[in-house]
């Protein structure tokens, strides 16, 4: 059961580079080459875990399947440093570090889930044919551009190994039912693989009024294929499509208190439909040496409210990457790494003619790795911006690993965020308010740096690693007042970069442990103490989070039973009622518990029980949360 951590562990003290773009299915850690766990997001290719100085978190398919956790927004409240907070069922939000929650962007494999301009809301996002989930804290702006400045979550699906693969979900409880099914085949030249999921989710009333259910229905399909046309010559494509509808409630802004702001409504709901698609070819020359990756990307987001005429967004990206092994080894196998990177991208909105921005970068990154255990990773980009000043970014991390498996982390970066297409048109009359566009403002930028140490312990049974993190948030936009109108008397508004300074910092926790051959302990935790210019304090960033979670193995290993302990202190929000003041929400603790069991070798048994005491609990002012549901399902895998 705890096969993860010790190989975790062991692999603390191999230095090594893999330095491969080799597939995560292809990968075996009973294999003597295998080397560790490989970060496939870790910059322009992939990279060894050990030897990456960035902090970075996998959320593994095991860990979600043992915990019960069937949406991308709960398995990422394991991670630390990450805070993700929900007004209701239907609209979460992600910040890493303390960053606005546009400055996390996400990924679907390696593809920006968001279409245009705006930031990626989780509601239904299901973890079905989830292989894994990557999380990269700090500016990571170099690889992945605009919306990466405080960090990088990149899901991953399933693709299958050698052979033909097949399988599938169902569950039902209180709250809905779920489904999922997939299949792929797959030799040594490429393969092909399609899955498809449906979540029927009931929810509950996010007015905490024992109300009409707010719910979410959400259904995707996706088909991913790649093959070796010759030696040298790979091509292949992703191409994923999701159709949601998911209800909220209404808003009184003439509310007293929390229990008065959010108004139980069966009305108000929003259909979303998200495309993602994707085509590449991968050359390699010089036997192996060098190595071209051609690629287009495609992200369309529709969305509309209560049956009205939908938004479109769309963004579109040309990229090449050329990889050089400087050393003379090939790139799957170089120690001296060097990566060239050309992108085009350009999104734009149907609400309006002028919503376009475009923007052309180049960068370029240097990896090495060293006999004496000592890897770095250096970058560096620039922007070229067709509509606002152009920014450059760079990144620099380095992890030293000693002989007794001790490691050493550290990493420094500046990342981006682009102004939105309001802030930089805006032309929008109000009556009373008139808003105005600058089309002269500059990104935001973030600047940051983390030291950490990660301590193998007890002859490999356990691992803790600690990174303490500083983070400064500059040129934030905000919107200001710029007069009255002599004619009309309206209040007249525009948008600026602030001149002062947004500071974060903090302490970021994890620690795994074997206590025994059929018990795993994990535990993450985060402090965090997040301020504006002015001195006061971040909303939706709480001062502490901890998730404490045990697995124990049963049955003779063929079950195992996980609890999941969640505790969140210091959590600010604004009230929208009385004074409008910004207060400290209540601290909460929930439990959940989750199970499973080989009912076959290819069939097993789950069953999970999400906030086992029926906590009343809160993320954001005025929302409730969800209460006590039960679900009891199968898998299957063949």
């Amino acid at each position: 059961m705890h096969k993860s951590i010790m190989a975790v562990a062991a692999a603390a003290a191999l230095t090594p580079s893999l330095g491969s773009a080799q597939s995560l299915d292809e990968l075996d850690d009973t294999d003597p080459s295998y080397l560790g766990e490989i970060i496939i997001s870790g910059g322009f290719t992939p990279i060894e875990a050990q030897t990456y100085g960035s902090a970075a978190t996998v959320i593994t398919a095991d860990e979600i399947e043992e915990r019960g956790v069937t949406t991308v927004q709960d398995a990422l409240r394991s991670v630390p440093g990450v805070e993700v907070n929900g007004s209701g069922n239907n609209f979460t939000q992600v910040r890493i570090r303390g960053g606005e929650a546009n400055h996390t962007l996400i990924l679907i494999d390696g593809i920006e889930a968001a279409g245009g301009d705006g930031e990626y809301i989780l509601s239904g996002l299901d973890t079905a044919n989830i292989d894994r989930i990557e999380v990269l804290r700090g500016p990571q702006s170099v690889y992945y551009g605009s919306n990466a400045s405080a960090g990088v979550i990149n899901i991953i699906t399933r693709t299958g190994g050698i052979g033909t693969e097949y399988g599938g979900t169902v569950e039902i409880g209180t709250d809905g039912y779920r489904g999922s099914a997939r299949v792929s085949t797959r030799t040594d030249r490429g393969g092909l693989s399609f899955n498809m999921a449906y979540d029927d989710d009931k929810g509950f009333d996010e007015s905490g009024s024992d109300g009409e259910k707010d719910g979410v229905r959400r259904g995707t399909v996706q088909l991913a294929g790649d093959y070796l046309v010759t030696p040298d010559l790979k091509l292949g494509f992703n191409f994923r499509h999701s159709e949601e509808r998911y209800e909220t409630d209404s808003t009184n802004w003439l509310a007293t208190d929390a229990a008065s702001y959010i108004v139980d409504d069966p009305a108000p709901y929003s259909d979303r439909d998200e495309t993602l698609g994707r085509v590449f070819a991968q050359y390699d020359m010089l036997g192996g040496r060098l190595r071209h990756h051609l690629s287009y990307e495609l992200t369309e987001l529709d969305q509309s409210y209560n049956g009205g005429s939908a938004s479109e967004t769309e963004t579109q990206a040309a990229k090449y990457l050329a990889s050089f092994g400087i050393d003379g080894a090939t790139i799957d196998s170089s120690n001296h790494l060097l990566n060239l990177f050309l992108e085009w991208e350009q999104d734009s909105s149907n609400t309006n003619s002028a919503y376009e921005r475009e923007t052309t970068s180049v960068a370029l990154e240097y990896r090495g790795t060293f006999d004496n255990g000592l890897s770095v990773q250096l970058g560096a980009r620039h922007d070229f911006n067709d509509v606002f000043a152009d920014a450059t970014s760079w990144n620099a991390g380095a992890s030293y690993t000693f002989v007794n498996g001790v490691r050493l982390h550290g990493s420094a970066g500046k990342g981006i965020v682009n102004p939105t297409y309001f802030e930089l048109y805006a032309d929008a009359d109000y009556g009373t308010s008139v808003y105005t566009g600058n089309p002269n403002l500059e990104p935001e930028t973030n600047t940051g740096f983390d030291l950490g140490v990660e301590l193998p312990f007890l002859q490999g049974r356990g691992l803790v690693d600690v990174t303490y993190f500083n983070e400064t948030l500059s040129n934030e936009i905000e919107s200001y007042f710029a007069g009255v109108d002599p004619v009309t008397g309206a209040s007249l508004f525009s948008y600026r970069n602030q001149s002062g300074d947004s500071d974060r910092q903090g302490l970021e926790l994890a620690a795994q442990l074997a206590a025994t051959d059929n018990l795993d302990l994990r535990l993450a935790y985060t402090y965090l103490h997040a301020r504006n210019p002015d001195g006061s304090v971040e909303i939706r960033r709480p001062e502490h989070e901890l998730l404490f979670t045990a697995t124990m193995g049963i049955l003779d290993g063929r079950g195992s039973v996980t609890g999941d302990v969640r505790y969140v202190a210091g959590n600010y929000d604004t009230q929208y009622w009385g004074s409008y003041a910004t207060e400290e929400l209540p601290d909460f603790v929930t439990v959940s518990v989750a199970a499973q069991y080989e009912l076959t070798d290819n069939l097993v048994l789950t069953g999970r029980i999400h906030n086992l005491f029926d906590e009343d609990y809160s993320d954001v002012w005025g929302y409730a949360s969800r209460g006590r549901s039960a679900y009891i399902g199968l898998r299957a895998a063949f």
